[in-house]
């Protein structure tokens, strides 16, 4: 799936199950919880913090994915191509960052 596909299936499934977007706010406030559940996964998973019991199932790809979603949905209300907006911010990068991690030391 292209990221443009993504959008446009996203965009599908919030006139088909959702009704409508969500406000911007409240899909940054619903962007905020998402991002959060990533880091309860990370640092049980990868981190020092221990497992509580009802934390069995925890998978990264799920939590992911919902940030994801989100993220689509602000796209798509607010109109931004998300393919045209990752080509601009990729470029962006590579000229600003295109020897700064290789001298890097902390990298080697």
């Amino acid at each position: 799936m292209t990221i443009k596909q993504a959008q446009e299936t996203v965009d599908n499934w919030i006139k088909t199950h959702g009704v409508r977007y969500f406000s911007e706010l409240t899909n940054m406030a619903i962007l905020t919880e998402e991002v959060g559940e990533v880091a309860r996964v990370i640092s049980r998973e990868y981190g020092d913090q221990s497992k509580k019991q009802n934390e069995n199932n925890l998978d990264l790809s799920n939590e992911l994915a919902d940030v994801l979603f989100v993220i689509i949905c602000l796209a798509n209300q607010t109109g931004i191509d998300l393919t045209q907006a990752l080509e601009k911010n990729l470029a962006k990068k590579t000229d600003r960052d295109s020897q700064r991690h290789k001298n890097n030391e902390k990298l080697k």
